[in-house]
This record gives structure tokens, sequence and C-alpha cells, in this order.
């Protein structure tokens, strides 16, 4: 039973790191990523559709993203979603793809970057504290059914605190590597 809290715990907590993991590839450094342009939406026969569905993305060097769709009739769809997206990004039409040169972020830009990458940290550990707030309530439900003894829910709640403990530092790792990343010129 106890074991079961565990285990759910660690699932739904890994879920919000690889949501946070996700977030944080959506977000703009120097260099280019496939990613920052995946999940856009882009209107498609009168339906948001994510570009990664309709172009093949690719990095010909490594402040371009080539994007090539599989219907040339997108191509200005595409083109649009890109401009009134909060990329910041101008889009290269050839008629036939669509370039994205990646401009090296300003000192300005770059510590705004890191704001944002802050924010987004502490979101995760927001969803992990309430997952943890969850895993105790159901510890002492146990408790209070006695399904469970006093002890086992003290020894539970310390292992749940274990558990959020180390996806916290996971958290925090991957938001020091993306500021290291983003402040890199």
């Amino acid at each position: 039973m106890l074991d079961d809290v565990y285990k759910e715990t660690e699932t739904r907590m890994t879920k919000a790191v690889e949501t946070f993991k996700h977030e944080l590839n959506s977000i703009r450094t120097g260099r280019a990523n496939p990613s920052l342009i995946e999940t856009l939406p882009v209107e498609y026969y009168g339906t948001n559709t994510p570009l990664q569905e309709l172009a093949s993305i690719s990095v010909p060097e490594a402040r371009t993203l080539l994007i090539r769709p599989f219907d040339p009739t997108s191509l200005e769809n595409i083109e649009r979603a890109i401009l009134t997206s909060d990329l910041g990004l101008m889009p290269n039409n050839d008629g036939e793809n669509i370039r994205l040169n990646l401009p090296t972020p300003t000192e300005e830009r770059r510590k705004e970057l890191v704001k944002v990458v802050g924010d987004k940290a502490e979101e995760a550990r927001i969803a992990i504290r309430n997952i943890r707030r969850e895993s105790i309530r159901n510890l002492r439900e146990f408790e209070d059914e006695n399904l469970i003894t006093e002890d086992d829910l003290h020894r539970g709640q310390e292992k749940v605190q274990e558990i959020t403990d180390h996806f916290n530092e996971k958290v925090d790792a991957l938001c020091e590597r993306k500021e290291k990343e983003i402040m890199a010129v």
C-alpha cells in the first residue's frame, strides 16, 4: 500500500519534470533547435495544427532552422504563424521553404530569458509540492482508516519528502543548465 503511494508519487513527479523539460526546450537560446517551433500552432484548413505535423524542421546551420512544408499551400499559413508568435523571428520564404535565422540574443534579452526559466522552474517546484501534499494526504487517510500505523505514516511522510527532494534537485539541475546555455555567448 505504501509502495503504491511512492510509485504514484514518483510517476507524477516524473511527469512534472518532463513537462518542465519540454517547456525549457521552447525557450530560445542562441542556437537553433527544432523544438523551439515544433508545437507552434498553424491554421491549416480552419484548424490549429502543430507545425511539426505540417512540415519537416531541420537545422542546416548552427543559427538557422529550415522548414519544409509537406503541403506547399500551407507555406503562407506557416509564415503567418511565425510572424504572429512571440518568438520575435523573421521568416525568409523562398517559395518552397522557410528559413529562420536566429539572431544572437542581447545581454538584456538573455537576462529576461533567465527570469523566464526561473519562473518555469518555480512552476515545476509548485507542481511537485502539490503532488507531495496529495501523497501525504493519502497517507493520512490510510492512517485514519487504520490501514497503516502512526509509525508507518511518519516513515511514509519521510519517504515522500525524500522523493520530493530528489525531484526538486532534478528541476534545479535542469534550470541551472538552461541558464548557463542562455548566458553563453
